[in-house]
């Protein structure tokens, strides 16, 4: 049985508008020819990736989820968060690898942190 994450930061919703409406107007295109219909899904599979990929915030991990799996870090691994050009915030574990936080950016930051009951060192 698997536990309630406290936070769940998601990309936003229009990417999955903007697949439904990818998908619908490839339908006559793959209508045309059974040769075009594996031209479907290419948005389907953008749809499931932007309703699954995010982050879940947990009291003891985060939880990066991806299109076809999901990674965990604890936050005891997690020695800096910082943002990069696009606003994007990746984490910097212990042993100098890099994490991307799928959905999370500086504007959610704060909640993110709170969820997860973390302190800021430095809030610059």
């Amino acid at each position: 049985m698997s536990r309630k994450p406290l936070l769940r930061v998601r990309k936003t919703g229009a990417l999955m508008v903007a697949a439904v409406i990818a998908f619908v107007g490839t339908v006559p295109l793959a209508g045309a020819s059974w040769g075009l219909a594996p031209v479907l899904l290419i948005p389907a599979a953008i749809f499931v990736w932007a309703w699954r990929a995010g982050t879940d915030v947990y009291a003891d991990e985060l939880r990066v989820r991806a299109l076809a799996g999901s990674t965990r870090v604890p936050w005891a691994r997690i020695t800096e968060l910082a943002p990069d050009e696009r606003g994007h915030i990746s984490a910097l574990l212990d042993n100098g690898n890099v994490i991307r936080l799928t959905g999370v950016t500086q504007g959610n930051l704060q909640r993110v942190l709170a969820a997860g009951q973390q302190e800021i060192s430095h809030p610059d």
